[in-house]
């Protein structure tokens, strides 16, 4: 007797699986990326220059060794200048870099910026106890030695040029000393130089440092205000064209023509002053 031999039986599960299989996920993966290349386009033809220089040196350099603003201070790329059109853009940008600081909050009065024909102005208020230097001393504090550091940072990444001024109020340091409001503004600035060309600044970028010890108070109704304890820092206006007087011509009211010495950029010191 013979064996019976069991039938093979082949089961086929229902579905769109077929002979398809998967490859319309493929496809739409393939629209929604040329989608998006086409919305970046879009975006790229309608923004500044500025974003699309930036965006176009991203791709030549990707690993950041050029100097646009987010990279590396160092490199053969081409900063992004700073002028009277953007110069809002800087400040609010200086603005939240340094919220990243822990110190913010307690420091955040202290710190003023505002965009003057000079410039961003930025200026760091001291406080009744001293809040970015010692007190009397051009030494910085740890707190202010940490914000100027940061500071510098930000600025460094820029190709405009910066002036740096020491202020003081017009407390007396005391009949006693030859040591007086105008070397201690000058080295206050002078010192916040240093710190900030170790910090972050590119070589020269710093082109003067100015004290004027209490000679322009920020609090005039208060000569001595905390408040008129101060550092600044401007930011030039990049290719800003100094203003000249003009020069009087041979004859006119019977004056000779003159002209205007070019300024030095060097530390400025003026004769000592008999108050603090």
């Amino acid at each position: 007797m013979s064996e019976q031999v069991q039938p093979i039986i082949i089961k086929k599960k229902g579905g769109h699986g077929g002979h398809h299989g998967g490859a319309w996920k493929v496809a739409y993966a393939d629209f929604v990326t040329a989608m998006m290349a086409l919305f970046i386009v879009l975006w790229l033809l309608n923004s500044e220059p500025q974003v699309k220089e930036a965006v176009g040196s991203y791709f030549t350099d990707p690993s950041g060794s050029g100097q646009l603003r987010g990279s590396s201070s160092v490199g053969s790329g081409e900063a992004m200048s700073v002028n009277k059109d953007n110069m809002e853009n800087l400040k609010e940008n200086l603005e939240q870099a340094l919220k990243q600081s822990p110190d913010f909050e307690k420091l955040k009065d202290n710190i003023k910026m505002s965009v003057t024909g000079d410039g961003l102005r930025v200026e760091l208020l001291e406080s009744e106890n001293g809040m970015f230097f010692q007190s009397g001393s051009p030494a910085p504090s740890a707190t202010g030695g940490e914000l100027i550091a940061k500071l510098a940072q930000e600025l460094g990444q820029l190709p405009n040029d910066l002036l740096i001024e020491g202020h003081t109020d017009a407390k007396p340091f005391g009949a006693n000393t030859d040591y007086t409001n105008w070397e201690l503004s000058s080295d206050r600035a002078n010192s916040a130089r240093r710190l900030m060309e170790t910090s972050g600044l590119r070589p020269g970028q710093v082109v003067q440092v100015r004290g004027f010890a209490d000679h322009a108070l920020r609090d005039k109704a208060d000569p001595t205000a905390a408040s008129n304890r101060r550092i600044s820092v401007i930011v030039k206006y990049q290719n800003a064209v100094p203003q000249e007087e003009p020069a009087a011509k041979e004859g006119e009211h019977g004056a000779p023509a003159e002209h205007k010495a070019p300024e030095h950029k060097t530390e400025e010191h003026a004769k000592p002053a008999e108050h603090h």
